[in-house]
């Protein structure tokens, strides 16, 4: 594509942008903003937060953990389920529910759960938040 047609997409991808926030559809200019900016770090879903890292479990584990104490946050208990495990940890008036699947020997997918007021609200800035924090343990972000 050339330098002109590719001016023209640009522009194209902010109007869209742009439309969209003014239209109060703030969630589909995210995603268009992601998509436009390059691939985006985390899945933001409902308030929880999904990341794939190629690495294995035991490697994402030691991130996440890292992440933790950088973050002050302490974990209460780890699990063990079906293709991985879950770590619980509580922070201020949040549950904390990060779960850890390993998808193949290499790669781990990564679900994080912020749950205010015994479960009723999610907080989805805490739940990204840990997957970035995550993400620099990895030295990716």
């Amino acid at each position: 594509m050339k330098h002109g047609g590719l001016m023209a997409l640009r522009l194209m991808a902010c109007l869209l942008i742009a439309g969209c926030l003014l239209s109060g559809c703030a969630g589909l200019a995210l995603t268009a903003v992601g998509v436009g900016g390059g691939a985006a770090t985390a899945h933001q879903m409902g308030g929880l937060a999904y990341r794939t890292f190629t690495e294995p479990l035991p490697r994402v584990r030691s991130a996440v953990l890292a992440a933790f104490r950088r973050m002050d946050i302490k974990p209460k208990t780890t699990e063990k389920i079906e293709l991985g495990e879950r770590i619980l940890a509580r922070v201020g008036d949040r549950d904390i529910e990060v779960e850890l699947e390993s998808l193949t020997p290499k790669t781990t997918r990564m679900r994080v759960a912020a749950r205010r007021d015994g479960g009723l609200f999610m907080d989805s800035a805490t739940a990204v938040e840990i997957i970035t924090q995550t993400e620099k343990a990895f030295g990716l972000n």
